[in-house]
């Protein structure tokens, strides 16, 4: 396995810059410069590299993972520009992209492929490149591409979407164009200056579309996940995550073979489980100790932006991870998340996305254009707190306010 090395100072000063943009965007739309952006230049990162920088001030590394990034008909039509024909979804991430930044590394599923036109939603995913530029401009280091829809446009839509996410910049993992690629570029390993964690992907299957070879996308084997875990420990990973898609669609509970996968993915050395694929939250568990958490599993983070508008399926959860240096030990010292969810209002004549963090809009009703709106938010807040006060263990809610990573107190939130 080979492994670049980065400069980690030049990238830490690269995010801090991005993250200056990125807040001033808020203040500022950005102006789509065409349908393939040129990628920005990050300091340190070769293009084949399986090695991301975190920064270097601390021993802290905070780690945020997104869920389904979904591409349907109307979040295509919403992006294009019926004047210039030119596609942008960076006003997706307008008020979400703080938080995004705010972590020292944020990954997302991206559940498309960039196979190219003709762009298609469901049932067979083709989004235009704009959208990983985006997320790319949002913040977000690590894109996953193991999922169910990672075959959606066959083998060339596997190399392209892996073209353009090179060409982006973006890291990834979960889809290769060949075995030697595969072994050159697994695990992803994830670089902080005291620390190195490694990041594996995996999915159930790919809606019955056999793969043929030479592209490859990586199936839940347990069998073959234990031996990646000893090699990424081989490789000098302190920590070894998991990002997997799984379960039961809609269902916001767990099935039994999530449970098996988890039990078997720790027994062989899993240090965190992120779950994927049900587009509904499911709970989030940890146990913690006088050292911090220890094996943390989500099942679930549901929708991070999608057009699936029923009931719990219109948002989501952002999961956010603190590793911390303690002795010769890389601990986990704190687990939370941020209850997200997808605006859509009609503006200028065309329906918009959004994707809102819920704690800062749940008390300014004003804001949404009208009341039903509001409601419909408030209905997703009430029905995911229910269920994640309840069965949760570990994490509690967060929200990134000035700056800093806060807790969301219960005694002033919606939770009937």
């Amino acid at each position: 396995m080979t492994i670049f090395e980065t400069d980690c100072q030049t990238e830490s000063l690269m995010r801090s810059l991005k993250t200056l943009v990125l807040v001033a965007s808020l203040m500022y739309p950005l102006i789509a410069d065409g349908q393939d952006p040129e990628p920005f230049s990050a300091g340190g990162r070769d293009q084949d590299s399986a090695l991301i920088s975190g920064p270097v001030s601390d021993s802290v590394l905070t780690l945020l993972f997104a869920g389904d990034i979904m591409g349907h008909d109307g979040q295509i039509a919403s992006a294009l520009d019926d004047s210039t024909g030119i596609y942008s979804y960076d006003s997706v991430f307008k008020y979400i992209s703080p938080f995004v930044s705010g972590a020292d590394i944020a990954i997302g599923n991206l559940e498309v492929t960039l196979g190219g036109p003709p762009y298609k939603g469901y049932p067979a995913f083709s989004s235009p490149d704009a959208l990983a530029a985006a997320c790319r401009n949002a913040g977000f280091d690590i894109l996953v591409t193991a999922n169910n829809h990672s075959a959606d446009r066959g083998t060339k839509g596997i190399a392209r979407t892996i073209r353009m996410l090179d060409s982006l910049e973006i890291r990834h993992t979960g889809t290769w164009i060949s075995g030697e690629a595969r072994d050159s570029l697994l695990p992803l390993m994830i670089c902080h200056d005291s620390m190195k964690i490694a990041l594996l992907s995996y999915t159930y299957g790919t809606n019955g579309i056999v793969v043929p070879p030479p592209a490859i996308v990586s199936y839940i084997d347990t069998v073959r996940a234990a031996a990646e875990i000893s090699s990424s420990l081989d490789a000098g990973a302190d920590r070894t995550i998991i990002f997997i898609h799984w379960g039961t669609e809609y269902d916001t509970l767990p099935d039994l073979q999530q449970k098996k996968t988890a039990s078997a993915l720790l027994r062989s050395g899993a240090d965190i489980i992120i779950g994927s694929h049900p587009h509904v939250l499911q709970p989030m568990i940890a146990e913690s100790d006088s050292c911090g958490f220890r094996n943390p599993v989500v099942w679930s983070m549901g929708n991070f932006v999608s057009n699936q508008r029923t009931r719990r399926r219109d948002g989501g959860a952002m999961i956010r991870v603190d590793l911390q240096v303690k002795g010769d030990t890389t601990v986990i010292s704190d687990a939370g998340y941020v209850l997200t969810w997808v605006y859509t209002p009609t503006e200028e004549g065309k329906r918009k996305f959004y994707i809102l963090p819920c704690a800062t809009f749940e008390n300014t009703p004003e804001f949404f254009q009208t009341s039903s709106q509001y409601e419909e938010m408030m209905v997703f807040i009430r029905d995911a707190r229910r269920l994640l006060d309840s069965l949760n263990r570990g994490f509690t809610e967060m929200t990134f306010s000035g700056g800093n990573w806060v807790r969301v107190p219960r005694q002033n939130v919606s939770v009937n």
